[in-house]
């Protein structure tokens, strides 16, 4: 079982359309999926066409009013979903010991270890306790980045936090990047492509997520892009990337 958490602190680069077009995408595949839901915005729970303020989730899950199994929900074929729930940003409030609080996630997902090929977890754009437990649960980040600068400076700083991190785990972490929101044609997408690909050898993932109205408007209808238009740009993007994702296929 590969768990992978999909991390940015800056918003709008497509963190939540990358987690559930990749779990989609793997689902079809043929690969057992299970998408969770670590933002309390709830888009991933949402874009899943669940309706985010009447479902049980995370949040049960982390307080320990619930077990993984219980708060399941099958989606679609091999695509399974824990939702948020509606009080998940009260856990970024709770006092205790930070430390083992960041714990709480990595061993309720030890009981799964035989259930899934794939989860993927969607982060929120934050760096509080949700995210701790995202990489603490983690065996590797995948790290949406828009083709723009301030993004790649974002990126620099992601990538110190996670060698912090590396410190306190029992594993080293496998970090891969997927740049979203790509003009092919436009000059500053493609320099800001070649820096990191040369500051981040070997973790630039192979394909680009090109700029793609059809993945903005799919949400909107509880549809992944591969139900909603499956012969779009973003649906064979998505599905070129978890091929990647599944061979570490990278630049």
């Amino acid at each position: 079982m590969r768990i992978i958490a999909v991390i940015n602190q800056k918003g709008g680069v497509g963190k939540t359309t990358t987690t559930i077009s990749l779990a989609h995408a793997l689902a079809l595949q043929n690969h057992s999926v299970l998408a969770i839901d670590l933002d309390p915005q709830a888009q991933l729970t949402s874009g899943l066409g669940i309706n985010p303020f009447t479902q049980k989730g995370v949040d049960q899950l982390l307080s320990g009013k619930a077990d993984v199994e219980s708060l399941v929900i099958k989606t679609r074929e091999n695509l399974h979903l824990i939702a948020a729930g509606s009080k998940l940003n009260e856990f970024e409030t709770l006092g205790g010991d930070t430390d083992k609080k960041g714990h709480v996630l990595r061993k309720l997902l030890q009981n799964l270890q035989k259930s899934y090929d794939y989860i993927l977890m969607d982060c929120p754009p934050s760096s509080g306790l949700l995210v701790v437990n995202a990489i603490y649960a983690a065996e590797e980040v995948l790290i949406p980045v828009s083709g723009d600068y301030f993004s790649l400076h974002g990126v620099a700083h992601l990538m110190g936090t996670f060698k912090r991190f590396e410190t306190k785990l029992d594993h080293s972490l496998a970090q891969w990047i997927v740049v979203t929101r790509f003009y092919p044609r436009r000059r500053l997408a493609n320099d800001v492509l070649k820096k990191l690909m040369q500051h981040f050898p070997d973790r630039v993932l192979a394909t680009q997520i090109r700029e793609n109205t059809a993945l903005a408007e799919s949400p909107s209808f509880g549809k992944t892009i591969f139900e909603y238009k499956k012969k779009s740009n973003g649906a064979d993007d998505y599905r070129s990337l978890a091929n990647d994702l599944i061979n570490k296929r990278t630049m």
